[in-house]
């Protein structure tokens, strides 16, 4: 346990699986009590299970990100558990894939509902309480897949990604007269169940990550996790408004 987050209450969204539960260890080894936040007890439970087997704090709310008054009810439910809200990491996010004449009009709209108007009630919400006490950290997930790359069949999902890319920006211009730090990470493949083609196995994954990626293998949880806590440390006081790119040089 270290103490870089000692007093503080981090907020995640998407915290039941992959980069939002890594973060949520992370922060939680480093004295945050962490609030894990989405549309599944299950998964949170056992997040919390995990945090508090580590020796940390943390507690679980459920809660669908693309509902304000859900949202809202997130962020005061942290509030009143925990006495505030330090750092926020906004990580709730869908993928769906196919070419953009053939994309489900519906698959479009959940993504748009999870991906853009999720990260900007989030933000929304977390701002408004952060403003008046003294500011905060927040940290959008982004993907390298949007503003900084492109590939055949992903079209909906880098609009989304590169609209979150382009909110974190304007957000953080916006907000850092009143304390407020907002960036975001941008990853590329993480060992997580979305970085797997259809049918793949983890197996699989490495062995194609070998010819395809530059740095020849997919990011880990913790590399992921790390960029996130240094993006709501002190020490990354100056970087405001950032899209950390984390992807082993894929758009390089």
């Amino acid at each position: 346990m270290t103490s870089r987050f000692t007093g503080k209450v981090a907020l995640i969204t998407g915290g039941g699986s992959g980069i939002g539960r890594a973060a949520a260890l992370a922060f939680a080894r480093e004295g945050a009590t962490v609030v894990v936040a989405g549309r599944n007890p299950e998964p949170l439970a056992e997040t919390v299970e995990l945090i508090e087997a580590s020796g940390g704090q943390g507690s679980p709310v459920t809660a669908d990100v693309s509902d304000s008054d859900d949202v809202a009810r997130l962020v005061a439910t942290a509030v009143e558990r925990h006495g505030g809200l330090h750092v926020a990491f906004n990580n709730a996010g869908v993928l769906a894939t196919g070419p953009v004449a053939d994309f489900d009009e519906q698959d479009w709209d959940r993504l748009m509902a999870i991906n853009v108007t999720g990260v900007w009630l989030s933000m929304k919400h977390e701002i408004a309480h952060m403003r008046e006490h003294g500011g905060g950290a927040i940290v959008n997930t982004s993907s390298n897949i949007g503003a900084h790359r492109r590939r055949p069949g992903t079209g909906a999902y880098a609009a989304t990604k590169a609209a979150v890319s382009a909110l974190t920006r304007t957000a953080a211009l916006d907000h850092i007269g009143e304390g407020i730090r907002i960036n975001a990470i941008s990853p590329g493949p993480i060992e997580t169940t979305m970085s797997l083609l259809p049918g793949e196995t983890e197996a699989e994954r490495t062995e194609r990550a070998k010819t395809t990626q530059p740095i020849g293998r997919v990011g880990t949880l913790e590399e992921a996790a790390a960029a996130v806590l240094w993006l709501a440390a002190p020490e990354s006081g100056f970087t405001v408004g950032h899209d950390l790119v984390l992807d082993g040089g894929a758009s390089a």
